[in-house]
């Protein structure tokens, strides 16, 4: 009996921008399964998101902005998926839907932020925003790593792609008879990027760039992939009945920025399909992405492109509207369904449709900052460049001087915009103790005004000094013991102790000899002393020569509030512990 609702599968690469396939026209790169799903998809050629990973998840996930969903930066506490914040799984889920997540997260490591506490069942992800950030297991090299399986770590043979997709295809075997949601979010190609050689090689001839041939081996990685899930879903007799999505989170991070004055000399930058700016960019390169809709129970035609001009949040409302789920009384998305489109059936006029992206990057949001203000084929760009991509699809030639009124009405557009997003810019968005047995904070999201933390393993080898403070939420009234780490408890190192050569089995043959840092050696740190300041209370504690820890007792009201942490060396320099470790162990 065929189910009353479609499956969905969602496929978000990590990094890989919209020149980076061969249906775009891309003639180096090899990827045959993902150009067959682009033949028998619904294309939106003109869809828009974040130009950084987590704001772009957070507003896929929402249907808000990522800002006002709390999440526009990738570090700094500011990469924390808002707790109040309904998601897309939470809304399939409260409607009978199986929900699976396979890959990157990047919306949190900590409680309340984890995936498996955000509408999904099933989760098996690493940490941070990409393997071998601070939050992730020690020694993640893309190869045989331990991955969190609903919060707890587990070790996985094979490549991290490999890895996913095998357990998103378990998921979908064992889920079959009922609808599901299987998010599927590699974070290849992002780098560093580790692959074996065997992918690498069919490129070292068609590229000077040995990061590009990287690149692109990663993307075949992925493209073998999808033609296994599709094979997989012919299988298990499940492919006419399933919705597949393939989408990117932000523009191709390979090649080189192009900029006005000083356009790449051909061969020097990735294919980009013309566009100028890559991720991170308020130009049309860096937020510009591919989605293909592959939606076999509708009747509409594929292979069709939508040119009409569509964002991330309109993401959340269209899968709802796909599965027919109704949205519930006093929930709301910034975007619209894109369903009328879709079954060409829409009366609206979308040339009108204005929207925008932006990238903050920064500790608080600062208005105008690497803006696209976009209307049908008008950018207005940081508030003062205007393009019209109709005649300039490259984004050359400034126009603002010729179009003094469209500038003024793309500014009051933006106007509207800030206030929609901007009223909880300064609301705090606290990681919880108490909760949970135990709970772990890495300087991935140590807050401070610079977004200066250790947010990769690199950094906590080479001894990064940072200092801030975490934004807390003590949710149960007791006595709470604060274990600080310069290094994660899984390796036993002694606080002081440097570690010489390799610590863990990394794959030298599939990773560049410059990223051997992130796997191998370690600076010691002379650390003497320790400190905590938590709810108005100060501990100190002396550094004893083999401690691998410094603890401390407090105790604490149920609160929000700020814990600073820090070591200190001979110098009184403030070194942020790497890893903290809070566990409630008397409760009132």
């Amino acid at each position: 009996m065929p189910k009353s609702r479609p499956n969905i599968i969602f496929i978000l690469t990590d990094d890989q921008g919209y020149g980076d396939l061969g249906c775009h026209g891309n003639t180096t790169i090899n990827t045959p399964n993902l150009d067959d799903l682009h033949k028998r998809s619904i294309r939106f050629t003109n869809y828009h998101v974040g130009s950084t990973c987590a704001p772009t998840r957070a507003g896929l996930l929402t249907g808000h902005y990522c800002t006002s969903a709390g999440v526009w930066h990738t570090i700094g506490g500011r990469s924390l998926l808002r707790e109040n914040e309904w998601t897309l799984a939470d809304a399939l889920r409260e409607n009978g839907y199986c929900t699976g997540h396979f890959g990157k997260w990047h919306l949190g490591d900590s409680s309340p932020y984890r995936p498996h506490e955000r509408g999904f069942d099933k989760t098996i992800y690493h940490g941070g925003g990409g393997i071998g950030n601070t939050g992730d297991a020690w020694g993640n090299d893309y190869f045989d790593d331990t991955y969190f399986e609903n919060g707890t770590p587990s070790p996985f043979s094979g490549y991290c792609t490999d890895v996913f997709f095998r357990e998103a295809m378990r998921f979908m075997e064992e889920n079959k008879s009922e609808p599901f949601f299987c998010f599927i979010a590699t974070n290849a190609p992002h780098g560093p990027l580790n692959i074996e050689p065997n992918y690498v090689a069919p490129y070292t001839d068609c590229t000077p760039h040995e990061d590009r041939a990287r690149f692109y081996g990663m993307i075949t990685n992925i493209d073998e992939n999808v033609g296994k899930m599709n094979q997989h879903l012919n299988n298990i007799d499940i492919a006419d009945e399933t919705i597949i999505i393939f989408m990117t989170d932000n523009g191709t991070a390979n090649g080189v920025e192009l900029d006005q004055e000083n356009f790449p000399m051909e061969g020097q930058g990735s294919y980009n399909c013309g566009m100028r700016g890559k991720k991170g960019s308020p130009y049309e390169g860096g937020h510009r992405v591919p989605f293909f809709l592959h939606c076999p129970q509708h009747k509409t035609p594929k292979g069709r492109d939508i040119s009409e001009l569509t964002s991330y949040v309109d993401f959340m409302p269209t899968i709802l509207d796909l599965c027919d789920i109704k949205t519930p009384y006093g929930r709301n998305f910034h975007g619209e369904s894109l369903l009328p489109l879709i079954n060409d059936t829409s009366d609206q006029n979308w040339s009108n449709r204005t929207t925008v992206c932006d990238t903050q990057r920064v500790a608080q949001p600062i208005k105008w900052r690497q803006s696209s203000v976009m209307q049908n084929s008008w950018r207005l760009i940081n508030g003062k460049e205007l393009y019209n991509l109709q005649f300039d699809p490259g984004q050359r030639e400034d126009i603002s001087k010729k179009h003094p009124d469209r500038v003024i009405s793309l500014r009051k557009f933006y106007e509207q915009w800030w206030e929609l997003i901007s009223p909880q810019i300064d609301h705090e968005i606290p990681i919880a103790i108490g909760n949970i047995k135990r709970q772990t904070i890495t300087t991935h999201d140590l807050r401070n005004d610079t977004c200066d933390v250790a947010w990769n393993q690199g950094q906590v080898r080479a001894g990064h000094i940072c200092g801030g403070y975490w934004e807390i939420d003590v949710k149960v009234d007791g006595t709470y013991k604060i274990e600080l780490r310069r290094w994660p408890e899984e390796t036993n190192y002694k606080l002081r102790d440097g570690i010489h050569g390799d610590d863990s089995n990394w794959r030298k043959d599939s990773i560049k000899v410059s990223d051997a840092p992130m796997y191998e050696g370690g600076k010691a740190l002379d650390v003497e002393w320790a400190q905590i300041k938590i709810s108005g209370q100060t501990m100190h504690a002396e550094v004893e020569k083999d401690q691998r820890n410094i603890t401390f007792e407090v105790r604490l009201k149920s609160e929000q509030t700020h814990l600073f942490a820090a070591f200190y060396d001979r110098k009184e320099s403030t070194i942020a512990p790497y890893y903290v470790y809070i566990e409630l162990v008397g409760g009132e």
